[in-house]
Order: structure tokens, then C-alpha cells, then sequence
């Protein structure tokens, strides 16, 4: 419980209209969510504008209404702040709601287009190894210190962010490593957090749909490490060629890495092999159980990040190297008969790209690579084709099929992407709408040796279909179709 101005101290606003002693019990900007007692955040959504339910708000106990421009029903009752941004507010009020967490922790952001997952969710393990308490936010799941949280967003909202980070902190987390998508940036749903860091991992077509042009998803990654303070770090993959203009109006230290270019974290590829890699880190041989350049990256980047936070390099170097792939993302499953089936999460082309050619760089001669492939609806149609070009000429045989096609048809989604798919390389693709169907298809064409891609879903459990979320595991039916093929032979 706090004070209305108590919570408005150095928060930016217009004016209040009502007691500004009013106590505030609890935050939100969900109207449906209101209890007495609470503050709303009239924010204006995607889809909504919260300030059409201020009304309803306030008749099931809002004590405090925040907003852009003021109702025409003012109620006595209730206290009224007017402010020019109600998103950025309430970043802010949340922090303050929740006693300022984040400068409680060393609180470090991880953003690009792939490798957020992987990256933190690698860096809390890596941590956790050191005996560290920490924090996690990722796409996958939220972990206070071992105690795990169903995550339902990559970046959530301010309120669940900021009490999250108050669990930690009440639990003795000393780091935190949240995953920055482009949408919370732009949203500001990181709005008042107090960064120790930032990672850059690269940046390629995605979310185009959201942000309309390339330069503007550019503009917006950005923007996160234009606001980070001169005690932060800012560490950037220097093999991307947008790593310059990412830092280039940073106050942070800037400290980079990189596999082919020159860095102050430098990494290499000594060896490849179906089950790992020997590489290189700062001169140092390293054993890891990942596969792909991609990954060879994004270990990189968690031990660059490790010695910026502290980390001893002989005990990080150690805990790396026992690391395991993350859920969904490169996940192997391997059948009696020697088909190798990969998971992965790859929804965007140069993820699918990267996984692909991982997957060639290891296969032994005369192996097939069949690929399953979707694309997901209501979503930046523009990477679709591009998707199954790349799927094409890079496979054996490719497998379109559904992804979570949401409102869209699903027949609709595998026509745009066969408009990729160039006359020489179109009996390779075959188009089987039930993804159920098109796993089993792929499992049962491939023989011994070959390799089975499942891409686009990853560590999903559900396929989302007109708004109804089913349940549907790749990894499942994987297992599922290999122990039929077992028994049956």
C-alpha cells in the first residue's frame, strides 16, 4: 500500500485532480482486473485504448485513474493524474510501486532478432552454476532463483516485470537476465528498469508486420541501449554489421565479440561433430554440447557477459562447457533405426538459414535433411516466402505445413510461402496442412542417417487455431511416430 504522491514522487505528470494522499493498493491496467483499491492505467493498446474503460474501472474500485486526456465523468471520489504518456508511466509507477527492484539487481537485457532465449536463459544457468542467486525472464519460463514460473510473454508487462524482480530481490537474487524483445522496447514495457548491461545478438528480417520497415525494427532495438546509463555495459556481436549503429548514441562501455571479426571477446570453431564443438575462447580450447555457428555465438556472448558481471574465466569456462542446448532450441531426438530428429524454434529466415547449415556442417555424406516448415498467422507475411526459398534449396525434401496459422487459413499461409519457391526446386516441396501428419511424413520418408528438421514451434506446447489454443508438442509426435516405427518393424 502507498500514497498517491508518495508513488508520483519524481515521476513525471500533468496535474491531479482529487486527494493526492489517497492510499493505492494495487496497480493495473487490465480494467477486468480492478479490485478496490486500485490504481488504472488507462493505456491505449494495439487493439484497445484503456481510457474507454475508466468508467468501468472506477465502478469496481478504482481509487486512482491514470491518464492521457481526462473522462468526462469525474467522479468525487477518485483521484485523477493527467499525464502525456500513460506507458511510460507506467513503467515508472510500477517501479516505484514495487520499491525499485531493478536497482536492486544487476539487471542485464538481452535483445535481437534470434539467440535471446538461448543467451539468457544460458547466462542464469551459468550464474546459478557459480552459486549466484539469480533471476530469469525468458520466452521459455521465469525462474526465481530454482523456483519456476510459467512465462507468458518473451517481455512481459511492466506490472508482472517489476513484481517478478521484487520476488527476487525478497529472494536474494543478486543478477536477473530478461530477454528484450522489439515489441516491450517499443511499448516501453521496460520503462523505469535500471539496466547493469545490455547484449546485442544480431538482427535479421522479423516483426515486420509490427514495426513496417526494417530501418524502423532497426530504429527500435536501438533505442534500448540509447538508454542505458554511462554505469552500464553495452555488448555487441561485432559480426553483425548493425553492432556499430546499435552503440553508436550509447552512454554505456561498449565492449564487443565476435567469431570473424576482430573484438574483445574473440571465439572460433576449432572442430564440428553431431554432438558438439571444440572451440576457441580467448585462446582458450573449450568442449561445448552445442551445434552451429549460431550457438558458438551465443556462448560467446554468455561468457563476454560472465567476466563483465564478474565471472572468473577459469569457473565460467568450466560451467560452459557442461551446458546443455536450451528446450526447443536445437533439441535432438534420436531414433533406434539412426534418424536424427532436430526441434528448433527457427520462425525467421536467417534462424531456419542458421539451423540448416549446422545441421549440413555435421551430417555425413549420403545424409538426407528433410525439413517440416510453417509459418505462423497474423504475422509479418513478408518473411514467408523467404522462409521456404531458403527451405528449398537448402534440403533434401521440404514438408509445408501449419504453424499457429491463428485467424488466418492455413492454406493461405503455404501459398505465400510456395511464392518463394523457385520451378527448380518445387518437387522437392510437398504441402501437407496437418502438422501432425507432416512430422510423420517426414519421419517415415527418412532413413538411416538422415536428418529430420522440425522447425517454427520449438518448446511450444499448444498450435493455436481461430483463438483456440490446442495442445501440440513437435517433440511428442517426434517420439511419438519413432516408437510406431519401431514396433512396427
Amino acid at each position: 500500500m502507498h500514497k498517491l504522491n508518495t508513488l508520483l514522487k519524481g515521476i513525471d505528470h500533468e496535474e491531479v485532480l482529487g486527494d493526492p494522499g489517497i492510499e493505492v493498493v494495487n496497480l493495473e491496467s487490465d480494467s477486468r482486473k480492478i479490485s478496490p483499491g486500485s490504481m488504472f492505467i488507462a493505456i491505449r493498446g494495439t487493439a484497445n485504448d484503456g481510457h474507454e474503460f475508466i468508467d468501468s474501472a472506477v465502478s469496481d474500485g478504482a481509487v486512482a485513474v491514470v491518464c492521457e486526456i481526462l473522462p468526462d465523468n469525474i467522479s468525487n471520489n477518485v483521484s485523477y493524474i493527467r499525464v502525456r504518456d500513460s506507458s511510460r508511466f507506467l513503467g515508472m509507477v510500477a517501479s516505484a510501486f514495487w520499491g525499485h527492484p531493478s536497482s536492486k539487481l544487476k539487471l542485464t537485457g538481452i535483445t535481437g532478432t534470434n539467440g535471446k532465449t538461448t543467451t539468457a536463459t544460458l547466462l542464469y544457468r551459468l550464474f546459478r552454476g557459480l552459486g549466484r542467486k539469480s533471476g530469469l525472464i525468458s520466452t521459455i519460463s521465469y525462474f526465481v532463483n530454482d523456483r519456476k514460473l510459467p512465462a507468458t510473454h518473451t517481455t512481459p508487462d511492466p506490472l508482472t516485470i517489476n513484481r517478478l524482480l521484487y520476488e527476487m530481490v525478497q529472494d536474494g537474487c543478486e543478477y536477473c537476465f530478461i530477454e528484450v524483445s522489439s515489441h516491450a522496447i517499443d511499448q516501453q514495457r521496460i520503462g523505469g528498469l535500471s539496466f547493469a548491461g545490455g547484449i546485442f545478438t544480431n538482427i535479421s528480417h522479423d516483426h515486420l508486420d509490427y514495426h513496417k520497415s526494417y530501418d524502423e525494427y532497426l530504429r527500435v532495438k536501438k533505442q534500448f541501449f540509447d538508454e542505458l546509463g554511462n554505469d552500464a555495459f553495452a555488448l555487441v556481436n561485432k559480426d553483425d554489421r548493425n553492432a556499430d549503429f546499435m552503440v553508436q548514441n550509447t552512454r554505456a562501455g561498449v565492449s564487443t565479440y565476435a567469431l570473424k571479426s576482430m573484438a574483445d571477446f574473440r571465439g572460433s570453431i576449432i572442430e564440428r561433430h553431431p554432438n558438439g564443438m571444440l572451440l576457441n575462447i580467448n585462446g582458450r580450447e573449450l568442449w561445448i554440447n552445442f551445434i552451429g555457428a549460431f550457438n558458438a555465438s551465443n556462448l560467446l556472448a554468455v561468457f563476454a557477459a560472465g567476466k563483465l558481471l564478474g565471472a572468473e574465466e577459469g569457473e565460467a569456462l568450466r560451467i560452459l562447457s557442461a551446458l546443455t542446448p536450451v528446450e526447443g532450441r536445437f533439441e535432438t531426438i534420436r531414433s533406434p533405426e539412426g534418424v536424427t530428429a532436430i526441434v528448433d524454434y527457427a520462425h525467421t529466415p536467417d534462424a531456419l538459414e542458421n539451423v540448416i547449415e549446422a545441421i549440413r556442417q555435421v551430417s555425413g555424406r549420403g545424409s538426407r535433411l528433410i525439413t517440416v516448415a510453417g509459418a505462423g498467422g497474423d504475422r509479418d507475411r513478408g518473411k514467408r516466402p523467404v522462409m521456404a526459398k531458403i527451405a528449398s534449396e537448402k534440403s533434401d525434401k521440404l514438408i509445408l505445413t501449419s504453424d499457429n496459422p491463428r485467424s488466418e487459413n492455413p492454406e493461405s499461409i503455404i501459398k505465400d510461402m510456395l511464392g518463394g519457391v523457385d520451378k527448380a526446386f518445387r518437387d522437392r516441396v510437398l504441402c501437407i496442412i496437418n502438422r501432425k501428419e507432416a512430422i510423420r511424413t517426414a519421419c517415415m520418408i527418412a532413413g538411416p542417417g538422415d536428418f529430420v528438421l522440425v522447425a517454427g514451434k520449438g518448446h511450444e506446447t499448444y498450435q493455436e487455431i481461430i483463438g483456440v489454443k490446442h495442445h501440440f508438442d513437435d517433440r511428442e509426435i517426434v517420439r511419438e511416430v519413432f516408437n510406431v516405427m519401431q514396433n512396427t518393424r
